[in-house]
């Protein structure tokens, strides 16, 4: 009697795996990501669901960088320790936009603050974040922000294309990094 294998259970597509695993499995998974071809929308489908997916990531992002502004202001003696999680920030901002919304390229050139720079997005730098008045507290804001931030853009994930699934996967576990580096003892 030949021996027979048991039939092999489907394997879960990578966006499931990345939807699963969280921020910190989307930096894992990341080299392997679908090539995109399967069944798709048409491309006006997909053009309007990227753009709208694009808008959140940057109006998410402005909203981060005011707060990460609001606590650099409000805590100067933070300013130093933010400064490096405020600037990839901002480049995830910019990374957000669409070559019809231009920008500054980089923050690397010198201040980049959302009232001196149009990376904000006007609705975000209107409103002023509360700040904490103890640092500790401020922190643990900042790091909230970061994790809510990381697991809006990781559900997301789902229902965006391939190339801003990776960007979106990319930024989300970038921001679980920054929730972890804000967080006692992770700095």
């Amino acid at each position: 009697m030949p021996f027979a294998t048991p039939p092999r259970p489907p394997s879960p597509d990578r966006r499931n795996l990345l939807l699963a695993g969280g921020a910190a499995g989307a930096a894992a998974l990341l080299a392997g990501c679908s090539d995109g071809s399967g069944s798709r929308p048409d491309a006006a489908g997909i053009r309007a669901g990227e753009e709208r997916l694009r808008t959140r990531g940057a109006r998410d992002s402005a909203a981060l960088l005011a707060r990460y502004e609001a606590t650099a202001d409000a805590h100067p003696g933070l300013a130093d320790r933010l400064r490096p999680l405020r600037e990839e920030t901002a480049r995830h901002l910019d990374a957000f936009r669409t070559p019809d919304r231009p920008g500054p390229s980089s923050p690397a050139s010198g201040s980049a603050s959302p009232s001196a720079s149009p990376s904000a997005s006007a609705g975000a730098a209107a409103r002023v974040p509360d700040v904490p008045k103890d640092e500790k507290k401020a922190l643990a804001a900042l790091a909230r922000a970061e994790r809510h931030t990381a697991g809006t853009r990781t559900a997301a994930l789902r229902d965006a294309p391939p190339e801003l699934a990776r960007l979106l996967a990319s930024i989300a576990a970038c921001g679980a990094a920054h929730a972890y580096l804000l967080t006692p003892g992770g700095s």
